[in-house]
């Protein structure tokens, strides 16, 4: 397979190019805005200090950068794949300790400090982001020609819609809190982009938020009683792993979903801006980076990281893909993890503020997808109209793959489906109409 036949990606311009550093700020911090609520869902409902949780998707993201040459433009938050697990291991060793409650909700609500038992869910982390780097030492040393073998242009185009789609009911269940809020920020978004001029094109998703918020003040809809008791100093409460067999088995076997599920974000981001970030730095060294990340996440008491579907919403939107703006938006992450008063403001935006814009963000990503498997002139008849079947129903359908604690589902599950068809198709000479 020539270099010139695998995904045919149409380079793009950058619209940040020689922009100031004012305007570089104003665009780090509206993928600061972006990331924020997913970032903090995750600490809520697993146990994990907020403050913590900020802190390590800044310096993961730091971290990643470094590995992939400063070259990828992404931000990683906390990863969604590993909440089950966690709050099974801290429940487990809640248990342990004599102590029963229903939920970690309860626990955290009754006072109780989870430091101690989910230092052994942060361990289980620690190692889950160990298995990631392998898996990225394993695809350096298979060599990215054979590795784009298994991701045919019919599977990664599927991939990044799937992305969007399995996306699409967070972004809903968001808006749906309060649609007019909702549809006010998703329309100024879009009426910035689209007929604005000048930077104020560049940041549709603070202005979003900026209309969005007003309108959620002046109708009642802001809460700011946990702004008006948030510190301005406050160090992160992060406290060191514990590693047990238990933890090891219920958390690592998780790291094979968001490895599968990375390679679609690196395709993804790679259609967006125009690059072969899979083959410079290489998908080995992104592999590798989000590994470190969530490592790092926790050896820090915080949960593990990911590449983020939502910033690379933004880049489509926006087309500002200068990867320093990702990093501007680490240097906030980390701010916030340090002066509790500005993560508090964040926090007080409405959800369906959030909800309006991502609307626009998933169904871009969707798109993109769309546009891949477009550009690749991929023909939709034969073996490749079955791969894209299953891969979009056991994607979006809710099928679950179980063994024991580990689940293959959504996005990985489809991946996985999609490389055995594709292979088990071509070895027995499928017709291609």
């Amino acid at each position: 397979m020539g270099e010139s036949e695998y995904l045919n990606i149409t380079p793009q311009e950058d619209r940040s190019a020689n922009m100031s550093t004012g305007g570089l700020i104003l665009l780090g911090l509206q993928h600061t805005f972006t990331m924020f609520g997913a970032t903090v869902l995750v600490p809520y409902l697993t146990g994990i200090p907020v403050n913590v949780a900020l802190l390590t998707a800044g310096l993961g993201t730091l971290l990643f950068h470094w590995i992939t040459k400063w070259k990828v433009p992404v931000f990683l938050g906390s990863s969604f794949a590993y909440i089950a697990p966690v709050v099974a291991v801290t429940t487990y060793y809640m248990q342990q300790g004599g102590l029963e409650y229903k939920s970690i909700q309860d626990a955290v609500q009754a006072g109780v400090d989870l430091r101690p038992y989910l230092a052994y869910a942060t361990g289980g982390i620690v190692l889950a982001g160990l298995v990631k780097f392998v898996f990225g030492l394993l695809i350096k040393w298979i060599g990215i020609r054979r590795f784009e073998k298994l991701f045919p242009p019919v599977i990664s185009g599927t991939m990044i819609i799937l992305i969007g789609l399995i996306l699409s009911p967070v972004a809903v269940n968001m808006a749906s809190g309060n649609w007019t809020i909702a549809l006010i920020s998703l329309f100024t978004a879009i009426f910035v982009r689209l007929y604005m001029r000048g930077f104020n094109r560049l940041v549709p998703v603070i202005w979003g938020i900026i209309v969005g918020y007003v309108v959620a003040l002046i109708t009642g809809n802001v809460n700011f009683a946990e702004l008006s008791t948030a510190s301005w100093i406050g160090m992160p409460e992060m406290y060191l792993p514990k590693f047990s067999w238990y933890a090891a088995a219920a958390i690592v076997p998780v790291a094979i979903a968001p490895s599968v599920e990375h390679f679609g974000d690196v395709f993804a981001i790679s259609a967006v801006v125009g690059k072969k970030f899979y083959e410079d730095p290489g998908m080995h060294r992104t592999l590798m980076g989000d590994g470190l990340a969530t490592s790092l996440g926790g050896l820090l008491g915080g949960p593990a990281n990911t590449t983020y579907s939502e910033n690379t919403g933004v880049l489509a939107f926006t087309k500002a893909f200068n990867p320093w703006i990702m990093r501007i938006a680490a240097f906030f992450a980390i701010l916030m993890s340090l002066v509790p008063k500005v993560g508090a403001l964040v926090r007080s935006i409405p959800v369906p503020v959030m909800g309006g814009i991502e609307i626009l963000l998933f169904g871009m990503i969707a798109s993109i997808g769309a546009k891949t498997l477009i550009n690749n002139q991929v023909k939709v008849e034969g073996k490749n109209l079955v791969i894209m079947s299953l891969m979009l129903v056991t994607g979006l359908g809710g099928a679950v793959f179980q063994a024991g604690n580990f689940a293959l589902q959504g996005l990985g599950l489809a991946a996985i489906v999609g490389i055995l068809a594709n292979a088990i198709l071509s070895l027995t000479g499928a017709s291609d109409d």
